[in-house]
């Protein structure tokens, strides 16, 4: 069974970065489309970033030039590069990951202080 396991979140100051990690404890045969999603208390789930099967990435205009999506085949591993972090980008980050079957990550905290 396919478990994605996000990792990296943390508390930093406003101005810092953080990378978040989402790594899957299973094989992934075929993957279509990858995001990362977060949510905060009180507000609507918003995508942040996605990368597709050819590679094509998308940002959120929120992140455009501050966040950075990638990923490593060999490591059946996404990550989110997030650099001069504001207090708004605190939420709880979670990852998905589309193939044969939708998968969701359990989410990490995410805390940028002013």
């Amino acid at each position: 069974q396919v478990e994605l396991v996000e990792s990296g979140g943390g508390l930093v100051q406003a101005g810092g970065s953080l990378r978040l990690s989402c790594a899957a404890s299973g094989s992934i045969f075929v993957i279509n489309y990858m995001a990362w999603y977060r949510q905060a208390p009180g507000k609507q789930r918003e995508l942040v970033a996605s990368i597709t099967r050819g590679d094509s990435t998308n940002y959120a205009a929120s992140v455009k030039g501050r966040f950075t999506i990638s990923r490593d085949n060999a490591k059946n591993t996404m990550y989110l590069q997030m650099n001069s972090l504001k207090p708004e980008d605190t939420a709880v980050y979670r990852c998905y990951v589309v193939g044969a079957r939708e998968y969701w990550g359990q989410g990490t905290q995410v805390t940028v202080s002013s």
